[in-house]
C-alpha cells in the first residue's frame, strides 16, 4: 500500500501522518508498515536541538496509525469513513533512540477484537532492533457530526 492508499484509509495529514507505506497486511491479523524519519519533521526543531530524537509518544502514535489501517482494512466496507480512537496505552517501553534518516518499521498485530473495540501489540524497529513497543486499545467509531 503506497502513501495514497494509506491516506485513503486514515484521516491524518501532515504533520501528523506517520505511516508512509504498508509493506504487508494480513486482514484480521497483522500489519508491517514503514515510517521514513526525516530531518524535515517539525518536531526535530525542538526535540532536541543538536541531538534530534523522535519523541516516544509519536512512535506510539505511528504504531497506532498502522493499527488503524489494519483495523479499518480488516472491516472491509464496514470500515469506510470510520475513525480509530485511542482508549488505552499499556506497557510502553522505549529501547533505542529514533533519529533522522531511520526507517522505522512498524509491526502491529491484533491481540483481541470485540465489535468496535480492539487490542493491539506493536513494535517499532530500526535496523531489526526494537526501538519501542507497546500494547494499546482503540475504538472504531463514526466521526463526530
Amino acid at each position: 500500500m503506497d502513501i495514497r492508499a494509506v491516506m485513503a484509509r486514515l484521516p491524518h495529514r501532515y504533520p501528523m501522518l506517520l505511516v508512509d507505506r504498508v509493506e504487508e497486511l494480513v486482514e484480521g491479523e497483522r500489519i508491517a508498515a514503514i515510517k521514513a524519519v526525516s530531518i524535515n519533521e517539525p518536531f526535530f526543531q525542538g526535540h532536541f536541538p543538536g541531538r534530534p530524537i523522535m519523541p516516544g509518544v509519536l512512535i506510539v502514535e505511528a504504531l497506532a496509525q498502522a493499527a488503524g489501517v489494519l483495523a479499518l482494512e480488516s472491516l472491509g466496507d464496514e470500515g469506510i469513513g470510520k475513525l480509530v480512537y485511542f482508549m488505552a496505552i499499556e506497557d510502553a517501553k522505549f529501547r533505542k533512540p529514533v533519529e533522522p534518516g531511520c526507517l522505522l518499521c512498524l509491526d502491529v498485530k491484533f491481540v483481541q477484537r470485540r465489535a468496535s473495540v480492539c487490542k493491539f501489540e506493536g513494535q517499532a524497529l530500526v535496523n531489526g532492533e526494537v526501538a519501542a513497543q507497546a500494547r494499546f486499545t482503540a475504538m472504531m467509531a463514526d466521526p463526530p457530526a
